[in-house]
């Protein structure tokens, strides 16, 4: 069976570490390739872009591939929607694995919005403090409420920091414990945490530490979801594979 894992989480490298070295698959891992220092995978991978709809068409059949799992982030749409297209039209298997989504809870202050721009909106006119947790790709819809104080973090450099007139970046990989995350919003003074609901562990600590210190948070939820059966663990995905071999 020659499947292809779109990938670039947690959830897609797991999956690609369950099933490497089984004799009955051909599985290949796509990275989009947006991040450095790439940690090559237990099974043959590839780095890049399709092509669109039509590229990916062109190499889903080039390939012969028999099933897609869509494991890229929860928040990359577009990439959801072309596999979901190519998929439909080739009549491949298709199957979303993805993690479940943050709930609130108990004693937190959200404010749930659906884009960027409506985060943006969601500050207000009142000069704050703000932690961004967001990525560097869309930093730049924040330079449309100058009057802020942006404490950005993030893996690499962004390009559209230097957008925001009053900021501090800092460069790290996490995850983060409760008392980093806590410690750097005393440290910070931060009154209102902007995130994406990207769901899972690994990042969950700053909501709890919000939540401790009463710090409100900027929710960003989800896209609609892709077509395919929703997958929600490495077991239900290799089930799906399975019943597809």
């Amino acid at each position: 069976m020659r499947l292809l894992i779109l990938g670039g989480t947690t959830e897609a490298s797991a999956l690609a570490r369950r099933i490497s070295g089984r004799a009955d698959l051909e599985p290949v891992l796509s990275f989009a390739g947006r991040t450095r220092g790439l940690v090559a995978p237990p099974i043959p991978y590839r780095v890049g872009g399709f092509g669109g709809v039509s590229g990916l068409k062109t190499y889903l059949r080039e390939q012969r591939i028999h099933a897609v799992i869509d494991a890229t982030h929860p928040f990359a749409a577009q990439m959801s929607r072309h596999a979901a297209v190519a998929c439909g039209d080739l009549a491949v298997p298709l199957a979303r694995f993805t993690r479940p989504p943050w709930a609130a809870r108990k004693g937190d202050r959200w404010v749930s919005v659906p884009d960027m721009d409506a985060a943006v909106r969601a500050l207000g006119d009142r000069t704050r403090r703000v932690f961004l947790t967001i990525g560097g790709l869309q930093l730049g819809a924040f330079a449309a409420a100058p009057w802020h104080h942006y404490v950005v973090r993030t893996i690499e450099p962004p390009d559209a920091v230097a957008r925001l007139p009053s900021h501090r970046l800092i460069l790290a990989r996490g995850p983060f414990g409760i008392d980093v995350e806590a410690g750097l919003m005393r440290d910070e003074r931060i009154e209102v945490l902007v995130t994406k609901n990207s769901g899972g562990a690994a990042t969950e600590a700053k909501l709890a530490a919000a939540r401790m210190l009463g710090v409100e948070v900027v929710m960003i939820e989800r896209p609609a979801a892709g077509d395919g059966p929703a997958l929600d663990s490495v077991d239900a995905a290799v089930a799906w594979i399975d019943l597809h071999r």
